[in-house]
């Protein structure tokens, strides 16, 4: 007796969803860089809260909502880390700086990707 069960199927990753990984993915690789930078100009900033708190943690995290970006809840979390970018100006200006500019983009990726998907639903 085999237990032949039929394969899970995966929901169709919309637009929205592979914009927003797209964005993220991008974030991870921006966001270790901002961490050096951080430590470079701040020498009072210990290296492991530079790197260790700022740079890996954050970037662990946009590697895991880059994989759920399917979801509505990695969308939703997608959100929280734009802001957390944005509010990264209280330690450096330019790393707000960038934070806005990947704020802008997500925003953009959101609508657009929503706009095409209602689109493809039709």
């Amino acid at each position: 007796m085999t237990d032949a069960r039929a394969p899970r199927t995966r929901r169709p990753r919309g637009a929205q969803a592979s914009l927003a990984s797209i964005v993220l993915g991008l974030e991870f690789v921006v966001v270790p860089l901002a961490a050096l930078v951080v430590f470079g100009l701040h020498h009072d900033i210990s290296p492991l809260v530079a790197f260790g708190g700022g740079g890996a943690v954050l970037a662990l995290i946009l590697v895991a909502l880059a994989l759920t970006s399917r979801s509505r809840a990695g969308i939703a979390l997608g959100w929280v880390v734009q802001v957390l970018l944005v509010a990264a100006a209280v330690i450096d200006l330019a790393i707000g700086i960038v934070g806005v500019v990947f704020l802008g983009f997500w925003l953009y990726c959101m609508i657009v990707g929503a706009r095409l998907d209602r689109r493809a639903a039709r």
